[in-house]
């Protein structure tokens, strides 16, 4: 397993580009916001994956104090996807956004989807943020339609699409296996850093995952080794960081 740093974002000359990507379930910024930020500051991300963002009382001023304090932007969902959303750097330049709200099972959470397409450099891609159920059959049928979400942005021109988040699930269960069985499991195709993302305190299951379409060059995916005192302190995951290679539109 690599133990270099991932490799910085760049837009390389022929237009194609280099970007970190984050995914991060945040328990709702409950705990140390500082820590938090740090944590997301450290990572350097283009894009970020958030789960369990703020869904109530003021929720819009809390997502954008956090993109604030780790020199980015809030690209899309939060409350309006039930949870999961979307940060950015001033690298992607915005085309559309969108919030999936998830058919729900009678008591049960609702959960959703955040989605944008973005370009960065030369490259063109579609990014989705997801949190799945806690229950199996449920969770199942949402892994399922975020493949669906993704043949869509496929089907209306955009070449790549990223997609991650809490899974409620190890690989070896039936929705991650779902996923990684049309996509690829970014940790999985280039191992770095830690593998599980779940407890910070003791590391020992992989429920958080990042997905990437075939054409996308996976540099390294994993957990990022920042103090641990921040991680503990910040939420009850650890942070999953890739570095991905977009080749460029057309």
């Amino acid at each position: 397993m690599a133990t270099d740093p991932l490799p910085p974002s760049v837009t390389e000359p022929d237009g194609s580009a280099v970007v970190r990507v984050l995914s991060y379930n945040i328990r709702s910024m409950r705990d140390d916001r500082d820590a938090l930020a740090r944590v997301v500051r450290a990572c350097a991300p283009d894009l970020v994956l958030i789960q369990e963002a703020p869904r109530f009382f003021r929720w819009r001023k809390k997502a954008a104090w956090l993109a604030a304090h780790s020199d980015l932007v809030v690209l899309g969902g939060g409350a309006t996807a039930a949870g999961p959303l979307l940060l950015c750097s001033l690298r992607a330049t915005v085309e559309r956004t969108e919030d999936v709200l998830l058919p729900r099972t009678p008591g049960l959470h609702q959960r959703g989807f955040a989605t944008a397409v973005v370009r960065i450099g030369g490259a063109r891609l579609g990014v989705l943020s997801c949190h799945l159920s806690l229950q199996a059959e449920e969770r199942y049928a949402q892994a399922g339609l975020l493949l669906e979400r993704v043949e869509q942005m496929r089907a209306a021109g955009v070449p790549h699409v990223i997609a991650g988040g809490d899974l409620n699930d190890r690989p070896e269960g039936r929705s991650f296996g779902l996923l990684a069985s049309a996509l690829q499991d970014c940790w999985a195709v280039a191992p770095w850093g830690g593998e599980y993302t779940s407890v910070p305190e003791n590391p020992h299951q992989r429920i958080d995952a990042l997905f990437a379409t075939q054409g996308v060059q996976v540099l390294g995916c994993g957990v990022p080794d920042l103090p641990p005192t921040d991680l503990q302190a910040a939420t009850d995951h650890l942070p999953l960081l890739a570095s991905l290679r977009l080749p460029p539109e057309g």
